[in-house]
């Protein structure tokens, strides 16, 4: 007796394999579910199954008794399964990769799916427009700026008005004598998370970062099915979720089962930038190496901050409202106000473009930012790896990457498309020929891949602290302190106990290095004293001096 849609009926449902498509190196398979009567199928389902839940993928060809399956509609049906009726012999992962080599089971075919996310389209060259707005937000002449460049009058005009192509010297020298310009855009992860089927966190702790596990904090958890959490300092920016070891009430043994995913914030993603820093590595010797571990891409934000102010948010939401825009997603949606700063979402997971004020929103967090405006992919799943198999498989930079996808699904324009020409088969490649597009957009997209993919290495700090005390507490205290209240202040604060988050948050303050490769801090590759503030990740120099430690 099984549960679909709260209705019970007499089914017996039995594991028959994956379905087409369905195998994407997620946690979440799709497979196909088979519903027995007198030892007959009468009817098949498809299901989707939670790998963590699972445990480990039954082999092919395997029947496996399903307790009940749940759902609204047929392909949102969750299939719970009967640990004891699994015959467990391979990892998760392995079993994958087993699926992955298959050509056909059956009638199933297993196809591996990844998707070319920017197969239509590639990001267009400067145009003489773009050098137009550029010339105009530099305030400059077209003399000033042929003389600054070293080229005639003539060149800039005919390149201005179209007569003469834009070339790469050109560029490259604008570029040059106008570094204000070459440093408006930067392109840096934002987000990364990290599923490793085979791990603990310990294990992702000591042999993927490398970092000290001592300045880690140990709490129960319930998120994603997961029951522990280790929190680098106590805090959220640098956190990874796995099981904690059980006990067996059989036979009393302590038992560990794998998995976990690494989590790295916005703040998460700069701190372990010194831990590379420090091991002499950078993001794609990083990368490399989880996938060692057997390590996937669960998600990956990718943020591309314009410090120029290039971009003003209200001429973008102005521009969505009036129907100025091109969106491979149908779905959008506006948020925020003048004020406070707006934000424009365009798609929904596994892929999503977001743009907001981010100088306004760190403003209202207390905190000061050299950006503007940000733009954001946000990408899940299949779509996140799809993006590091461009990167480390196919030589390309993350850069060019970041804008050919940006130019592919979004694109605004100078005036409202007619509803008439986004019906059409080509409706893009039609906008494009038929519509001037908005010059600042057409900029960002154009210049983007001159642009730098960045580390900013921060340390460990107090700060949110710090700014909390000085704006909430410290008016309090003046007055305590006037009033003779002082050393009662004192004696409280050193003789208060500590909980268990702020003792690592202190604990990670002190310390130098945040990783265990101390011996590579003073190799002579990087001069540590006087850290830079920023690395662009892709250079040949760095990549030169890297003494990568595994």
């Amino acid at each position: 007796m099984i549960t679909i849609n709260n209705e019970p009926k007499a089914y017996t449902p039995i594991f028959l394999g994956t379905t087409q498509h369905s195998l994407r190196l997620s946690l979440e398979i799709l497979i196909m579910v088979g519903m027995k009567l007198n030892d007959e199928i009468i009817e098949t389902y498809n299901v989707t199954v939670s790998a963590i839940e699972l445990g480990q993928l039954p082999n092919i060809g395997s029947k496996i008794a399903i307790d009940e399956i749940t759902g609204s509609e047929l392909s949102g049906f969750k299939a719970k399964i009967r640990q004891s009726d699994a015959k467990i012999e391979n990892t998760v992962s392995t079993e994958l990769e087993n699926l992955i080599d298959l050509k056909n089971v059956g009638q199933y075919q297993l196809l591996k799916g990844l998707k070319d996310m920017t197969q239509e389209l590639n990001v267009p060259e400067l145009s003489n427009n773009n050098l137009i707005l550029m010339r105009q937000l530099l305030e400059v002449t077209q003399s000033e700026l042929a003389k600054k460049i070293g080229v005639s009058e003539r060149t800039v005009w005919g390149i201005e008005n179209g007569t003469q192509k834009i070339s790469d010297k050109f560029v490259d020298k604008f570029l040059l004598v106008y570094p204000e310009l070459a440093e408006s855009i930067e392109v840096q992860f934002d987000w990364v998370s990290l599923t490793f089927p085979d791990l603990t966190s310990k294990q992702v702790i000591d042999d993927v970062l490398r970092l000290q596990e001592n300045l880690f904090l140990a709490r129960p958890t319930s998120q994603n099915f997961y029951t522990r959490e280790m929190a680098f300092a106590g805090e959220k920016n640098i956190y990874i979720q796995d099981f904690a070891p059980v006990k067996n009430p059989e036979t009393q043994a302590i038992e560990q089962k794998f998995g976990t995913t690494l989590y790295l914030t916005g703040k998460g993603t700069r701190l372990f930038e010194k831990a590379l820093l420090e091991q002499s590595m950078n993001w794609r010797n990083f990368f490399e190496k989880a996938r060692q571990y057997r390590g996937h891409l669960t998600r990956l934000d990718i943020a591309i901050n314009d410090k120029w102010g290039l971009l003003d948010m209200n001429e973008l939401v102005k521009a969505v409202q009036e129907k100025r825009f091109w969106s491979k997603s149908k779905s959008y949606a506006v948020h925020g106000n003048v004020d406070d700063g707006w934000t424009v979402d365009f798609g929904k997971s596994p892929f999503v473009i977001r743009a907001y004020d981010k100088h306004k929103e760190q403003a209202n967090k207390g905190y000061d930012t050299d950006v503007k405006t940000r733009v954001e992919l946000e990408l899940h799943q299949d779509k996140a790896e799809y993006v590091l198999d461009e990167w480390l498989n196919h030589d390309k930079k993350l850069v060019d990457i970041t804008f050919d996808i940006l130019y592919t699904y979004l694109w605004f324009t100078n005036e409202p498309i007619d509803a008439q020409k986004l019906k059409s088969d080509k409706v893009r490649e039609v906008i494009e020929q038929t519509v001037e597009p908005m010059p600042a957009w057409s900029l960002l997209t154009a210049l983007g891949n001159r642009m730098k993919f960045v580390r900013q290495p921060k340390k460990q700090s107090v700060e949110r602290i710090e700014k909390w005390v000085l704006q909430s507490v410290v008016p309090s205290l003046a007055v305590l302190k006037k009033t003779g209240h002082w050393h009662e202040i004192i004696e409280a604060i050193n003789s208060v106990e500590l909980s268990a988050e702020h003792q690592k948050l202190v604990e990670a303050n002190l310390v130098y290095a945040i990783t265990s490769a101390k011996s590579v801090l003073h190799q002579g590759n990087i001069n540590f004293d006087k850290e830079k503030e920023k690395y662009d990740e892709e250079t040949a120099e760095f990549e030169k001096k890297a003494n990568l430690p595994f």
